[in-house]
């Protein structure tokens, strides 16, 4: 639903609240108001009708009230009240400074939460101790996961689908989520990887040349190559290269494309009238990955070989959409793992961006420019002195340097002694950055060390369709 309160929303109330945000976007357009503060009201709006007919099944029109008040059992999506959560693939926002309310995202998305149930039965099927993503609740809601476990406890194969945004040369730490994750499920199943690098999405969306966006694609693939990933399991592509070499690949993006109709992908992705027709056909793109024959180098021409797409949530709306089409072009649904955000550093009512700065710690940085971020720009749960911390303790929910030593700390007995120490006031705010700067200037050196010996040669046996290092 369309905003933070709870509770059961009835049909009349939403309808209200879809024409009273009609008349505010008609309100900040005549006060010629900034247009990013339009985009979001008008994405808002969207949300709110998609909620309108999913409650009423009937498209929202003016001077039409619904006959039935029927109610929505939990109000959660977008909306201008309480918090502001807005979540789509290119905005995050929220009013908390504890960040998203994920519990809400999958009521909203119609997810289901990663329990420990699952985590012990991944466990179990792999004889691995679950990544401390899993077991953080960093990754933290899936869709058919049980689906895979059972397919590979029956040796049945399935094969791993994730993807990076090429908009910018340097990659930040939240880039890196997950491709660590993605690297720890390729190692423990031992399956086929393709990675999608959207370089067409980003000239559309963006003020990028298609050579700029390229050669973003293959500065990124060299960090992620860097995480480790082995080339005869692994298969980089650029959609702008991949696209024009694959016959399968296009098939089935065009198969997608006769199956979404225009309002759907308003409704679903918040589309305009005045977006370019590019905007309007590229979720088909980055769908088409989630299918096997759009590798026939590696699957041999199979069609029903399941995917795995580990990703953050704000990508979610995408895959929904590829899990309606597949049924009806005959093919299995992807399964999905998905993680929280990676707050900036500044606070977590918005992710990492590529392009602040002073947001991120990007993998480019020096130690010493790792240090300044963190002890200039790192949002505090800190008390303003020193005795009021030791009296009352930090808070560890809003502190972003906890937060990212969540992400970075593996160790689970020191992270909790950290959580305790700086919530009792023991542990202050600059010791507790100085652990976060010692926990991320080796993390980040090592990365560079590793993305020295990428050469575009390596890349380009990466980026390479070739058959991989499985029998289909």
């Amino acid at each position: 639903m369309a905003d933070g309160e709870s509770g059961p929303v009835t049909a009349r109330e939403l309808y209200n609240r879809v024409t009273s945000q009609g008349d505010r976007i008609r309100a900040l357009k005549t006060e010629k108001a900034p247009k990013n503060d339009i985009d979001v009201a008008v994405k808002q709006l969207l949300a709110l009708k998609v909620d309108y007919k999913n409650l009423t099944g009937q498209d929202y029109k003016p001077d039409s009230p619904p006959e039935h008040n029927v109610a929505m059992i939990q109000n959660c999506s977008p909306g201008a009240d309480d918090g502001d959560d807005f979540v789509d693939p290119w905005t995050v926002q929220t009013g908390s400074a504890k960040g998203v309310d994920y519990d809400k995202l999958i009521v909203r998305f119609g997810s289901q939460k990663i329990e420990k149930e699952l985590i012990d039965r991944i466990e179990r099927v792999t004889g691995k101790k679950a990544h401390h993503f899993l077991r953080r609740g960093i990754f933290f809601s899936h869709r058919d996961m049980h689906q895979i476990l059972d397919a590979y406890e029956k040796k049945k194969p399935f094969y791993i689908y994730t993807g990076r945004g090429p908009s910018s040369e340097a990659m930040h730490l939240g880039h890196l989520i997950p491709f660590i994750f993605t690297k720890w499920l390729q190692d423990v199943f031992d399956v086929p990887l393709v990675v999608q690098m959207t370089d067409d999405e980003k000239y559309l969306w963006k003020d990028l040349t298609l050579e700029k966006a390229y050669q973003y694609t293959i500065e990124n693939a060299k960090d992620i190559i860097a995480c480790g990933f082995d080339v005869d399991k692994t298969f980089i592509f650029s959609d702008l290269e991949y696209m024009g070499s694959s016959s399968g690949f296009y098939k089935n993006v065009v198969r997608v494309q006769k199956h979404v109709t225009f309002n759907q992908v308003k409704g679903i992705f918040g589309f305009t009238d005045s977006d370019c027709i590019g905007k309007i056909s590229f979720p088909a793109i980055q769908a088409a990955p989630s299918f096997s024959s759009s590798f026939p180098d590696i699957f041999n021409g199979r069609k029903d070989i399941q995917c795995l797409i580990p990703c953050a949530i704000d990508q979610d709306p995408y895959f929904r959409m590829t899990r309606d089409v597949a049924p009806r072009i005959n093919y299995p649904k992807p399964a999905l793992l998905h993680s929280t955000f990676f707050p900036a550093l500044q606070g977590a009512q918005t992710k990492m961006s590529a392009s602040d700065p002073n947001s991120s710690i990007f993998l480019t940085d020096t130690p010493k420019q790792i240090n300044a971020k963190v002890n200039k720009h790192a949002f505090s749960g800190g008390k303003d002195t020193i005795e009021e911390h030791r009296k009352y303790g930090g808070n560890c929910e809003v502190d972003v340097c906890y937060m990212y030593l969540t992400f970075f700390l593996e160790d689970d007995e020191k992270l909790e002694r950290v959580r305790q120490d700086y919530s009792s006031g023991a542990l202050l705010t600059g010791e507790l950055k100085k652990l976060l700067i010692e926990t991320l200037q080796p993390l980040i050196a090592a990365h560079q060390e590793s993305r020295k010996q990428v050469s575009d040669e390596v890349v380009k046996q990466f980026m390479t369709p070739r058959k991989l290092a499985f029998d289909f």
